[in-house]
């Protein structure tokens, strides 16, 4: 056992992952894409784009829920609870976990998410107007609650430890991960599958963040539309998708003799307390964030191989997290390569912090540090090593990965090699 502030603490694993992305309907492919630097982003397929000014979205493609759920429930459930039952089958079968085998009081399901049902709430708003109340859905409200894809989970899996699901904007997916790092250290739980979902790829959210005027103009290059880092920038595109890890306490995964992908070995939450939408130009809720995570972890900056940035393609938050990692790790961080997995497969909301997780593992595995991809004229206000377009081989022992919401909620998890 570890200890930090003299409790002891037990060591977490990671043995297992799963994801559905725009990239690839399981992590094995969600991964190639990101070390390929392959552009999720298209023209939308969801609605009718004719009479909206934002026309491009990384959408999840050729998913078939009927392979998980029955056509009745593919119908009636939210997009993210079955992206997130989808993960955490995968993420099951990749930990090798024999669930009649364990204690189910003794596993745990932390999922996240930043808008939940919101498009089926949408679509049933019409339903209710054009056919009247007895055409809506009798499973709306468990259909669309933002705790339900964790339930789900729980459910499908008969999990029955403690089960949570961080609504924290956009750091939903590290906060739910973090969180159930924190079970296990405390002993709470043996196992946990944690990560987030989203899937809010409609009118009233696409128009939601255009008015807002975080999304880019781009809307005839989709492949070079969101450009994190680049001086050219100018907004996010709406992604979707859903990461699912297997946590595990040390001793659990190696009594069952579980391939180990990973350690989680630190983590930080903090607040800006400055603004709903717009992030603290000085940085310091960011910097917090990354500084609490290493010394959580009992680390120093130099001992961060890699960043998986927020990197979201808004001038303000790209800005003001390269000012944050140069506060945070100084000297070192002129040095550490920094990426954004938002390149390719935008900005996915609550679920972007648990796939930016699934990346920084796999390149824990790999050694292969995946680029940011569109990054052709660096911001001087962003000079740090963003690894533009082209991936890159490196011997990484540890990497950090940030998620920073709107509110002012910042999240950073550190991963180690195993």
């Amino acid at each position: 056992m570890a200890e930090n502030d003299g409790v002891p603490r037990r060591r977490v694993v990671v043995t297992g992952l799963g994801a559905i992305s725009p990239l690839g309907n399981d992590a094995a492919a969600t991964w190639r894409g990101f070390a390929a630097g392959v552009c999720g982003v298209e023209r939308i397929t969801r609605f009718d784009t004719a009479d909206v000014p934002a026309k491009i979205a990384a959408e999840v493609k050729n998913f078939d829920p009927t392979e998980i759920v029955s056509r009745k429930e593919a119908r009636r459930l939210s997009r993210f609870i079955l992206y997130a039952l989808a993960s955490a089958r995968q993420a099951l079968a990749d930990a090798a976990l024999d669930m009649a085998a364990e204690d189910p009081t003794r596993i745990g399901v932390e999922i996240g998410s930043a808008l939940g049902g919101l498009p089926l709430i949408e679509t049933q708003s019409v339903t209710l107007h054009e056919k009247g109340y007895r055409r809506i859905n009798p499973t709306l409200i468990p259909a669309t609650l933002a705790n339900m894809a964790a339930s789900y989970v729980s459910i499908d899996l008969h999990a029955l430890g403690a089960v949570s699901a961080p609504a924290a904007a956009c750091a939903s997916g590290i906060i739910a991960i973090g969180q159930a790092m924190r079970r296990i250290q405390w002993g709470e739980t043996d196992v946990m599958f944690a990560g987030a979902a989203d899937s809010a790829i409609t009118p009233i959210a696409v128009l939601g963040f255009y008015r807002l005027g975080a999304l880019t103009a781009r809307n005839d290059t989709p492949e070079r539309a969101i450009t994190p880092f680049d001086a050219d920038r100018d907004g996010t595109v709406l992604g979707e998708g859903a990461a699912v890890l297997v946590l595990e306490s040390l001793a659990h995964a190696r009594a069952r003799g579980a391939k180990i992908l990973a350690e989680v070995v630190g983590y930080a939450t903090t607040a800006d307390a400055f603004h709903t939408a717009a992030p603290d130009p000085t940085a310091d809720g960011a910097t917090r964030a990354m500084v609490g995570a290493l010394r959580d972890a009992g680390m120093t900056p130099a001992e961060i191989g890699y960043i998986a940035a927020h990197g979201t393609g808004t001038p303000l938050n790209d800005a003001a997290e390269t000012r944050a990692i140069k506060r945070a790790f100084g000297a070192a961080a002129a040095r550490i390569p920094v990426s954004s997995q938002k390149s390719m497969v935008g900005h996915t909301l609550g679920a972007a912090g648990a796939l930016a997780s699934l990346a920084a593992v796999n390149v824990l595995q790999t050694g292969i540090i995946p680029p940011t991809i569109g990054l052709h004229t660096p911001d001087p206000a962003c000079d740090l090593d963003y690894v533009p377009n082209v991936a890159r081989r490196a011997a990484v022992s540890a990497v950090m990965a940030n998620a920073f919401g709107f509110g002012g909620q910042n999240a950073s998890i550190i991963f180690k090699k195993w």
